[in-house]
């Protein structure tokens, strides 16, 4: 999510035309006051419009989309031009940081140029829809397949040309967006030097109450903390494919093919359990058959997610919630299927937007996008410029921390799966399962804006995108294209993120900030044994502790408010490794004869 409400969608017109007009008897904080209620307007308006290109891609949707972010464009700029005229000026502490808030209140600040401002909001308009309707139709006269088809595939199959198949037919859709990329990336720094910044990369890296460099510096340091656990997991997963794929295909010394972890940009590797199970022959807890023997619905897999917050003290989503959200995928057009929670109206009507599976995958995934809803409800008493989190990390973090309380103890208890076994082979047979997808995304989620500040610090020219794009994926991640890739390819743009502009980082830090969250939640609930055993879930004492930190939004530094949960000013990886102790010990005796790294 991002910091602000109004970020999250395209705005449309409003009867504020006028806004931000100069008037020069007008204090800061009657600047900032005038600022917010504009801004409330726009937002509920924008987001209808959001709302409705999300999940009815159409011509017609489109230019309202297009319209909408112009108008908000215009708005942006003008409000920060006037912005500048306090500068140096004696105001509250709130106003100064709600003008900063301002500043820095959009993804992709348009040029103070109409012509530039309406062609970088069509561009944007463009890219996310060609990613919403891409499908891969192959030459063989297959029907063509939307991602949601191709994704099954790659999780499902164990067969190297079918997987293949799948992953380079995908990377069809993204080519066509190379040139529209590269016009965005010129048009967006552009508008972000309007702004006193050196590019758009800088400007994000702005966004976290510290310089771009020293955040820079911090990103690199919480990498480190857990750098060793993600190399022990991929020395350990290689070896495994090896073993099924044959060492031909998966040589031992060398980077794993892209293609085999069992999801499309191989950022998580769950799917590929089958393969990596440490011991087999223990039961696992089986959610997935739960929801397909009592054919649970979209709606009742949301409603357990919702009483996990309830326990914790929080009120039950409102009524309009289930009139308007969007939980399948509908039959009769394209919609963006991509999850996410939505806070329209200052955070009175909250939405989500899916298309769930009778997964257990997919319910992890309501659990997190619900971590949103329930953050934009905490701070909808917070003025516009403050409705939004600490910082983006924040908002991921929730969800993800809920989460963690989904053991096996909870599940069972909320009737999801029958009795478990809690031996040491069954704590680190889930911990493997947990690792797969919470440890194997970290130098993914590190590496997709690493090659965006690239991108738009002129460092990554349009000649090399996919050359860096691959440089920067061999490097953190240690995997490698299953086929050769050239420039006439443009492989970023077949991950959402990059044609809809949505910064990664925040996914980076929610993995380690959950970890942080959990361990003072479970501090709060009095909890006394290993980490990775605690669940909250009925906790009213950290259900307290955690609604207090989310009230605070972005009303102030995140430092302040991640002190208010966890008693310390700084991000600390070190939770994960207390959380992954077990593992981290079995991993290191299993690779102790390998050759690990790339």
């Amino acid at each position: 999510m991002k910091r602000l409400a109004l970020l999250l969608l395209p705005l449309i017109a409003c009867g504020c035309q006028d806004s931000a007009n100069n008037a020069p008897d007008e204090t800061a904080d009657q600047f900032v006051e005038r600022i917010n209620r504009e801004l409330a307007e726009l937002n509920v308006e924008g987001g209808a419009a959001g709302w409705v290109r999300a999940t009815y891609i159409t011509h017609d949707t489109a230019i309202l989309s297009s319209l909408a972010r112009q108008r908000y464009a215009a708005w942006h700029s003008k409000a920060v031009a006037d912005s500048l005229r306090f500068s140096g000026q004696d105001m509250s502490a709130a106003s100064a940081r709600a003008l900063e808030q301002l500043k820095l209140g959009i993804s992709a600040p348009a040029p103070n140029d109409p012509e530039k401002r309406k062609e970088l909001a069509e561009i944007t308009t463009e890219l996310a829809g060609m990613y919403g309707a891409g499908k891969y139709c192959p030459e063989d006269g297959r029907d063509c397949m939307d991602l949601g088809k191709l994704e099954d595939i790659m999780a499902k199959s164990r067969d190297y040309e079918e997987n293949l198949d799948a992953w380079v037919g995908w990377r069809t859709i993204s080519p066509p967006m190379r040139d529209k990329y590269r016009r965005f990336a010129e048009l967006a720094n552009e508008g972000a030097s309007e702004l006193g910044y050196a590019n758009l990369g800088e400007m994000w890296r702005a966004e976290y109450d510290m310089s771009p460099v020293e955040f820079e510096a911090e990103a690199l340091r919480l990498y480190s903390q857990v750098k060793p656990l993600y190399d022990e997991l991929h020395c350990y997963a290689r070896d495994a494919l090896a073993r099924h794929y044959g060492e031909d295909k998966v040589p031992l010394d060398a980077p794993i093919p892209a293609h085999l972890l069992g999801n499309m940009w191989a950022q998580t590797w769950d799917n590929i359990y089958d393969l990596l199970e440490p011991y087999p022959w223990v039961a696992d807890v089986d959610v997935d058959t739960t929801l397909k023997e009592e054919n649970y619905t979209p709606q009742q897999m949301v409603r357990s997610a919702e009483q996990f917050y309830v326990s914790l003290g929080f009120e039950p989503l409102p009524e309009t919630f289930w009139e308007r959200s969007m939980f399948s995928k509908p039959a009769d057009r394209d919609v963006i299927c991509h999850a996410s929670a939505w806070g329209l109206d200052g955070g009175n009507d909250l939405r989500i937007k899916m298309c769930i599976k009778q997964t257990y995958e997919e319910l992890r995934v309501i659990y997190h996008e619900l971590g949103h809803n329930f953050y934009q409800r905490a701070y909808r008493d917070q003025p516009p410029l403050f409705q939004g989190g600490a910082h983006g990390g924040f908002h991921e973090a929730i969800g993800d921390t809920v989460t963690l309380s989904m053991t096996p103890e909870y599940l069972h208890e909320v009737g999801l799966v029958e009795e478990s076994e809690d031996s040491y082979e069954a704590i680190i047979n889930r911990q493997m399962q947990r690792a797969l997808a919470g440890i194997a995304v970290l130098p993914w989620a590190k590496l997709v804006d690493e090659w965006r500040w690239g991108v738009f610090s002129g460092a990554i020219a349009p000649e090399d995108y996919n050359k860096a794009w691959w440089e920067l994926r061999t490097r953190y991640q240690g995997i490698a294209a299953p086929v050769e890739r050239t420039e006439a390819d443009f492989d970023p743009g077949a991950k959402y993120h990059i044609p809809g502009n949505t910064s990664y980082t925040r996914y980076f830090l929610a993995r380690i900030l959950q970890f942080q969250f959990q361990r003072a939640l479970c501090d709060a609930a009095g909890y006394a044994g290993p980490l990775h055993a605690c669940s909250v879930y009925n906790s009213k004492e950290a259900g307290t502790r955690l609604q207090a930190m989310l009230a605070a939004g972005a009303s102030q530094p995140w430092q302040d408010t991640l002190e208010k949960l966890t008693g310390t000013r700084e991000m600390d990886a070190s939770a994960i490794i207390d959380y992954f102790e077990p593992l981290m010990g079995w991993l290191k005796q299993q690779n102790k004869d390998r050759s690990c790294g790339w």
